[in-house]
């Protein structure tokens, strides 16, 4: 008796929304992508309003989302994108390195992580497909680099370490360790605990601090003082 082999069906490809002011960008992005069979480009917007008429429009998976641009800025566009009905959508935010207050205040808003504009090209595909697959993305070098220019300014809110409760010492440690930018290896490494279980510690830091994301987790440690000048 013959057994029949059904056709393998592929996932639909991740759908992307570039958000830059200059069409020379968005043109290198859109060949950058156009190479990969698992992601196409939705979409184009040259300013903040029209990135977020789209990201209402056509429900990407992903905005590539520049920070400068005329009139509403990429950080306003973020938090509308993420706080609005199409709040499904991931935004990564493209920047230079020196955009640092900028960075910080998007991921404030909501974005899922960045990409910085000479990264790589593997690499930005790379950072397309973790976010649209719904984990945050940080890179450990840059978020070491935000930590250590925000680190002695003066808090964006009162919240400190004594006012996250509900988690336990070690998820405490966990946080600062997250917050510091190590990665769930990193942080096995240091606590002499398996890979397993610290992503264990991590969803149960997302669950109970209410986060959407690992870049979350980041922030929070930062505002609760967890995360001191990185040397």
């Amino acid at each position: 008796m013959s057994v029949q082999s059904h056709p393998t069906v592929a996932p639909a490809p991740f759908r992307v929304v570039l958000v830059d002011d200059q069409p020379l960008v968005r043109a290198a992005l859109r060949m950058v992508i156009t190479e990969a069979p698992d992601i196409e480009v939705a979409g184009e917007a040259g300013t903040g309003a029209e990135a977020v008429r789209l990201a209402e429009e056509l429900r990407p998976d992903v905005v590539v989302m520049d920070i400068r641009m005329p009139g509403m800025d990429g950080i306003e566009a973020t938090r509308l994108i993420t706080d609005g009905p199409s709040g499904n959508t991931h935004v990564i935010v493209l920047t230079t390195f020196d955009d640092d207050d900028y960075v910080y205040g998007a991921l404030r808003a909501g974005a899922a992580g960045f990409l910085v504009k000479d990264m790589a090209l593997d690499d930005i595909l790379a950072a397309i497909r973790v976010v649209a697959a719904g984990d945050g993305l940080i890179a450990p070098s840059v978020t070491r680099r935000l930590i250590k220019e925000f680190a002695d300014r003066p808090r964006p809110n009162s919240r400190t370490q004594n006012t996250i409760t509900g988690i336990t010492d070690r998820e405490r440690e966990v946080l600062s360790l997250v917050g510091r930018g190590l990665s769930n290896t990193e942080i096995a490494a240091e606590l002499f605990i398996s890979v397993a279980t610290a992503k264990t510690y991590l969803t149960r830091l997302l669950a109970k601090l209410g986060a959407r994301d690992r870049v979350q987790l980041v922030i929070i440690a930062y505002e609760a003082g967890l995360v001191g000048a990185v040397r």
